[in-house]
């Protein structure tokens, strides 16, 4: 990081609170008191992917947990701790777990060049690719593999998120909670719902029969 940019986006961060205030004097003071965000975002740590912007929430309405990939790995303590406390304390109501078209973890995923350490971590992804391998080797293009590789990842971490201690307690609980699965495309901005939306274990029994 230069000097000149390091300075640039301190004086950033000066003209946005002024730019804030000028809108809303009490703006930060309200924002201090707390958050109740009803919805739980767990994306890609892509600098192209920032879950505010894309679905237009402020601060305060969405809690975010981000890795490589956008997985929901059992043995994470950090995603389960934001799962944790994004279930059993803010009480948030939805879930999006959110891959993005041209993911960089994804296709490592697709090769057998080593990166480094994050060879450990793309691991789990190769294990998403060698339960559909079947599939996914039948078609032909490799961008449309890609894409359906990215797919079908986002579809097997929210069928993971759904299998979670946290989230079956919260099920057997009667909380109101249900879990969705989105693609985000870098090229044109919007989202695709994949339609694996589930609030119960019947519903993941269902989608997962539907979608597999």
């Amino acid at each position: 990081m230069s000097s000149d940019f390091y300075k640039k986006i301190l004086e950033n961060n000066k003209e946005w609170v002024e730019r804030t205030l000028e809108k809303d004097p009490n703006y930060f003071k309200d924002l201090a008191k707390g958050q109740t965000p009803p919805l739980l975002w767990i994306g890609c740590s892509d600098s192209r992917v920032p879950a505010n912007e894309i679905i237009g929430a402020k601060p305060g309405e969405v809690f975010v947990h981000r890795n490589i990939a956008n997985m929901v790995v059992h043995s994470d303590m950090n995603m389960l701790s934001v799962l944790d406390y994004a279930v059993n304390v803010l009480k948030v109501k939805h879930v999006i777990v959110c891959g993005h078209y041209g993911c960089g973890g994804v296709k490592a995923a697709m090769g057998n060049d080593s990166i480094g350490i994050i060879d450990n971590w793309i691991r789990h992804i190769k294990d998403v690719y060698r339960l559909h391998d079947t599939y996914l080797n039948s078609i032909v293009n490799e961008d449309d593999r890609f894409n359906a590789f990215v797919e079908i990842n986002v579809k097997e971490q929210v069928f993971d998120l759904a299998k979670t201690s946290i989230v079956q307690g919260a099920w057997r609980a009667g909380q109101d909670l249900t879990l969705h699965g989105w693609v985000y495309g870098l090229n044109s901005g919007f989202v695709t719902d994949l339609k694996v939306n589930i609030s119960s274990n019947k519903d993941l029994d269902e989608v997962y029969q539907l979608k597999f």
